[in-house]
């Protein structure tokens, strides 16, 4: 542990102790009065990589070359481009190259992952998810039940911390867990909050939603490139996750 402290020297003595800083230099940066602008927005778009022109270019080359061809030929042959970076991702997410893809948007897996998991049925069909989700999660969850004809007020669960606290407690989420085990059919927790960036034990999540009879997903948008994860030994049912946090 270290002691954090807000004081100049203190983020000077962090900047030199990163280990991290030289991937720095292989991105362009905005200028502002002759000087790279310090970049707090990559949530919304990163920073173009040095070589970013380079690989498109290689791109432009196969399509030139090969027009429709580039899907089978060429460098990197279009159609599976999906596999390309899926054995850096199992590596960094912990899990089996055959459990992770690339596609589509993040939400847009979200729905898919959700409409293929979540099997409501009279009597368990309730979603589990943290009050203060990020908003397109909550949406999609949202979405999900009124397309199988339920009220979210009642099919959706929300777990909020304790009067005048801000985290959750695990032994809370864990206990209503249990309370609910019999209409529970699926539990959706960000793996980290967006806003307070608490990490959830996801690993004890799981384990009670199974117990219960439930499926377990995760939203790792703010986990990825962030915490060391083990998703395949979590025993994890699915989860999400995007380039454009900590990866971009």
């Amino acid at each position: 542990m270290f002691a954090f402290s807000t004081n100049i020297s203190y983020a000077l003595n962090a900047d030199q102790q990163d280990e991290l800083a030289h991937f720095k230099k292989d991105f362009h940066f905005p200028q502002k009065d002759g000087k790279d602008v310090i970049y707090f927005c990559g949530n919304s778009l990163g920073l173009q990589p040095r070589h970013t022109a380079a690989a498109i270019e290689v791109e432009l080359e196969s399509w030139r070359k090969h027009a429709v061809g580039g899907y089978f030929g060429g460098t990197n042959p279009w159609l599976w481009y999906h596999q390309y970076c899926a054995p850096t991702l199992a590596k960094m997410m912990g899990c089996k190259e055959e459990e992770v893809t690339v596609m589509n948007a993040l939400t847009v897996n979200l729905h898919l992952l959700m409409l293929s998991f979540y099997k409501p049925t009279a009597s368990r069909y309730k979603i589990m998810m943290e009050a203060g989700a990020f908003p397109s999660d909550q949406y999609a969850v949202e979405t999900l039940v009124k397309h199988f004809g339920l009220n979210p007020h009642d099919a959706i669960i929300e777990i909020a911390p304790r009067a005048g606290e801000k985290l959750l407690r695990t032994e809370d989420i864990l206990q209503s867990i249990q309370e609910h085990g019999n209409s529970l059919a699926m539990t959706l927790f960000g793996g980290i909050n967006y806003y307070t960036g608490q990490l959830f034990d996801m690993a004890a999540i799981t384990k009670a939603a199974h117990s219960v009879g439930a499926i377990a997903g995760f939203d790792l948008a703010h986990v990825a490139g962030n915490v060391p994860m083990q998703l395949h030994h979590m025993d994890i049912d699915f989860a999400v996750w995007c380039s454009y946090k900590y990866l971009n």
